[in-house]
């Protein structure tokens, strides 16, 4: 199925989730802290990383931001702070997806499936690329390039960039943005919609590009112009 890495200073929680997974048929790696968690995932055969928030030496968030300079493994992160700043947080800083500790573990093999779903579908035959100007959408490959350049993007914020780009001039409500990326995710909200956007503009005008444009009361749009 898939090779996922589970750091947590928790003994029994990585015990816990790796049974989970394992039943799933997933196979598991598993670090106690950020460091052991960075020297598992740097052979690149990590499909997922489920990541624990608060741990001494070296917390979450930094490694989420060490993984992401490397490669888009897509991440989920584990925390037992509920509040929305942190979550918020961690999607700024690249994570996929949130979940707060306690959580059932059947709910967590759940969240992990719907991740590696979204990152791992094979695109449709005739799936191509979406073109804006010097902005590219590549379809197939999942990846996003501007006059040829990679940009780094997170899978929620790919499938975000390319609804809107793919109908320009339409207006999206958060509500169906997140029906048509994260339909089977019941903990998005309007709120982390903002975020996501806010995300992908920040990167696009680091290269001059600001395609998207925001229609008060109402959501999102792609501008018709390139």
């Amino acid at each position: 199925m898939a090779t996922i890495l589970v750091v947590d200073d928790d003994a029994h929680i990585r015990e816990v989730v790796q049974y989970t997974l394992e039943r799933d048929g997933h196979a598991v790696v598993a670090a106690k802290d950020g460091l052991e968690a960075l020297e598992r995932a740097a052979d690149g055969a990590i499909d997922l990383v489920l990541l624990d928030v608060l741990m001494p030496e070296l917390d979450g968030l930094a490694v989420c931001r060490r993984l992401r300079a490397q490669r888009a493994v897509p991440i989920i992160f584990l925390s037992s702070r509920a509040e929305e700043v942190d979550r918020v947080l961690g999607l700024e800083l690249g994570g996929d997806d949130y979940v707060t500790k306690p959580f059932s573990p059947r709910e967590l093999a759940a969240r992990v499936t719907a991740v590696l779903r979204r990152t791992t579908a094979a695109p449709a035959p005739e799936a191509g690329h979406v073109t804006r100007g010097r902005l590219v959408l590549d379809l197939p490959g999942h990846e996003v390039r501007v006059d040829g350049t990679l940009v780094d993007f997170t899978v929620t914020e790919f499938a975000i960039l390319r609804a809107l780009l793919e109908q320009p001039g339409r207006v999206w409500s958060r509500t169906q943005i997140i029906a048509r990326v994260r339909a089977d995710d019941f903990r998005m909200t309007e709120r982390t919609i903002d975020t996501h956007v806010r995300r992908i503009r920040a990167k696009l005008r680091g290269h001059g590009l600001d395609p998207i444009e925001t229609v008060h009361g109402l959501g999102y749009k792609a501008r018709t112009s390139a």
